[in-house]
């Protein structure tokens, strides 16, 4: 079944210090599914990569190899999010007491009607909270 991918699963697949047999197993379900992230998501992925660099987890000659790599995977970039932010993820965020980018996903999982898979606990409690469906994946 399709889902919406929060980075915070999608340093998980990166970072295998970070990740759980969950994490791996929704990795290896995605080759038979899709999944979708707002706008926001290559630049989150993009800052998380730097973040990594600068505290040395990763080189900067691996960045390629990690978006070639994600790039294979079925991961659809909603083309709608952005001009979603100051309404409904705003209010999203604004409600459940969430960062605007979280706000994005859960936007998006509401919209499309789709689980939402996140590491992050105050992400999934607001998932929870607007009726999604938010798989246990820690």
């Amino acid at each position: 079944m399709a889902f919406v991918l929060d980075c915070s699963v999608t340093m998980a697949w990166i970072f295998h210090d970070e990740a759980t047999d969950a994490t791996d197993r929704l990795r290896d379900e995605l080759l038979g599914t899709r999944a979708f992230v707002p706008a926001l998501w290559p630049v989150e992925t993009a800052n998380a990569l730097l973040v990594a660099t600068r505290r040395g987890r990763i080189l900067q000659n691996e960045w390629s190899e990690i978006r070639a790599y994600l790039d294979a995977l079925p991961i659809d970039v909603d083309p709608v999010s952005a001009a979603r932010t100051w309404g409904a993820a705003l209010d999203m965020a604004s409600a459940h007491g969430i960062s605007a980018y979280d706000a994005m996903y859960l936007e998006l999982a509401v919209r499309m009607r789709l689980p939402l898979a996140t590491l992050d606990q105050r992400l999934g409690d607001a998932g929870r909270a607007a009726g999604v469906d938010v798989p246990a994946i820690a």
